[in-house]
C-alpha cells in the first residue's frame, strides 16, 4: 500500500490539490452570495420569526379555555293528561281551509316531512307541496313551524 502511494504521489497531490481549490471556491462562492443578498436573508428570517410568532399567538388566544362535556342523563317526564281537544270550528271556517288541507296541517303538527305525509296520504308529493302552499297562503305564514304554531294558538290542531 506505501509503495502504492509512493507511485501514484503526484497524481495524489495534484488531485488532493485541485480538491481544495474547489473547497476554497465554492467557500469563496458562498460568502459573496451571502454579503450580497444578505438583506434578503435577514429579512426572510424575520418573516419566518414572525409568521411563527403568529401561528403560536393565534393558537394561544383562539384556544378555548374550558372543555365542553356532554352529560347524558335519563329524566322522567310527567305528563298531565290534556282536556279532550275542541276544534275551533270559527276559526276553521274563518281560514277557509279544507279537509285535506287540514290533513296535511295535522301531520305536519306530527313532524312529518311532505314525503312522508304523501305516502300517508297516498298522493303525490307536488300534490302535498301545492297543499302546503295553499295553506300557507290562507294561514298568512311562510313556514311550517309558522303554520303548527298559529294552528294550535287558533285551537284548530290539539
Amino acid at each position: 500500500m506505501i509503495k502504492a502511494i509512493k507511485k501514484h504521489k503526484g497524481a495524489i497531490l495534484y488531485g488532493s490539490s485541485l480538491a481544495l481549490l474547489l473547497l476554497l471556491l465554492r467557500w469563496l462562492e458562498f460568502r459573496f452570495l451571502v454579503l450580497s443578498t444578505s438583506l434578503d436573508i435577514y429579512i426572510g428570517i424575520i418573516a419566518i420569526i414572525f409568521t411563527a410568532l403568529g401561528v403560536w399567538l393565534a393558537l394561544k388566544l383562539f384556544k378555548p379555555k374550558a372543555k365542553t362535556i356532554i352529560i347524558e342523563k335519563e329524566v322522567e317526564v310527567y305528563v298531565t293528561p290534556s282536556p279532550q281537544f275542541e276544534r275551533n270550528q270559527k276559526e276553521l271556517d274563518n281560514l277557509n281551509l279544507t279537509s285535506r288541507e287540514l290533513e296535511v296541517l295535522e301531520l305536519m303538527a306530527k313532524g312529518m316531512s311532505n314525503q312522508e305525509i304523501a305516502n300517508e296520504l297516498f298522493v303525490s308529493l307536488n300534490t302535498i307541496k301545492t297543499h302546503s302552499g295553499k295553506l300557507f297562503e290562507k294561514m298568512e305564514v311562510k313556514r311550517r313551524t309558522q303554520a303548527v304554531d298559529k294552528a294550535k294558538t287558533l285551537s284548530i290542531i290539539p
